[in-house]
């Protein structure tokens, strides 16, 4: 028998030079931070139903809790200009002995726009996994819990 063809990828999952890009717009991001606190930099680029991507920085503040993180800048930028429709994100930081991930509040503003899009976890090498938000924030809560 020959080979079986690759399995394809699930719908929408970035391929090729879209997903190089999208990984270059997040480390590009990651330059931006604005973090003397912390200085852990992080950056995420996030990759809309219709191709375009819109990349964040954690922005802190003297006064701490006012601080955003990357992930929320992103989907905050792309809401602004009129996206709700979204594909992936991959998410940047210096770490290289861990894949940086979401916290739990980056994590419930990412499920207000569903649970089926892909998160590519990515070390400072440029190696990463994916998860998909469902696997990221299990049994979760969302806007149709609201509607019964």
């Amino acid at each position: 028998g020959g080979q079986r063809p690759a399995p394809a990828a699930p719908p929408g999952r970035p391929q090729g030079e879209r997903l190089q890009l999208l990984l270059h717009r997040s480390r590009e991001a990651k330059n931006c931070a604005y973090c003397p606190y912390s200085r852990f930099p992080v950056g995420a680029a996030l990759l809309t139903a219709g191709g375009e991507i819109f990349s964040g920085c954690n922005v802190e503040n003297a006064c701490y809790s006012l601080g955003v993180c990357a992930e929320r800048t992103a989907i905050q930028k792309a809401i602004s200009e009129g996206h709700t429709s979204f594909r992936a994100m991959a998410i940047a930081s210096d770490m290289g002995d861990h894949f940086i991930a979401p916290c739990g509040a980056c994590r419930q503003v990412m499920r207000e726009f569903g649970t089926d899009w892909d998160i590519y976890l990515t070390k400072a090498d440029g190696t990463y996994i994916v998860k998909t938000l469902e696997e990221l924030l299990p049994l979760s809560f969302g806007p149709e819990h609201l509607k019964k």
